[in-house]
């Protein structure tokens, strides 16, 4: 198996199920906050394609910035990420209803550089859950994480690559798609078999309710 590319020494489950959760798009909404960034930066997102390269144009001139660009742009909306994200709707109270009966990490795809103010934001919001920042696969770190328990495992994400990742790596797991904006839910491609699309939080806790309160664990005699 691959080496991680983080640390999870800071991560102490206790003998419950796991919820591992992405954070943009998920916890915290993305788009609409980027896209105002955007508009700060003479730059309009376009939602015409579930992508973020190749939708987002000059509002001077019209063109489309190359790669490179929308990469800085990203890269500048994360380092100041406290000033333009916010939680996704109910996400907050959902998550701490959850709480109650499972233990919740956050997994988030993002450079280790800006894990402190990301870390920062969500305390600021009363969301305390551990979180881990990777570049690498998300199956990897759910693998490490959950250590093959016999206990229910779920994973919530927007990007399919990485709930195909946590599919293979964790075939067990109950694997939904959400994305908070709604224009770009609307473009998202459908899910591969195994993985469920959700709206919001309301539609994800009672799916998630009902999974980590299932008893999978071999009853004694």
């Amino acid at each position: 198996m691959a080496a991680l590319d983080c640390d999870l020494s800071h991560i102490q489950l206790t003998d419950r199920p796991l919820i591992v959760c992405d954070i943009d798009e998920v916890v915290l909404e993305f788009i609409s906050p980027f896209a105002a960034f955007l508009r700060s930066q003479d730059h309009e997102l376009l939602p015409r394609s579930f992508h973020l390269h190749g939708n987002i144009v000059s509002t001077l001139d019209g063109s489309f910035p190359e790669a490179a660009i929308v990469s800085g742009f990203l890269d500048a909306f994360f380092a100041a990420q406290d000033k333009w994200q916010m939680p996704a709707e109910q996400a907050v109270e959902t998550l701490h209803r959850l709480a109650d009966d499972a233990d919740i990490v956050f997994l988030t795809a993002m450079s280790p550089r800006h894990r402190i103010v990301r870390r920062s934001l969500l305390d600021r919001f009363d969301l305390h859950f551990p979180m881990v920042a990777t570049e690498g696969p998300k199956g990897l770190v759910v693998t490490a994480l959950h250590r093959a328990r016999p206990l229910p495992v779920a994973f919530i994400d927007d990007i399919e690559r990485n709930l195909l990742s946590v599919r293979e790596h964790v075939p067990e797991c109950l694997l939904l798609t959400m994305i908070a904006n709604a224009d770009f839910r609307a473009l998202a491609p459908q899910p591969c078999a195994g993985i469920r699309t959700v709206a919001g939080w309301p539609e994800a806790f009672g799916l998630l309710q009902a999974h980590v309160c299932t008893d999978i664990r071999p009853q004694a005699g």
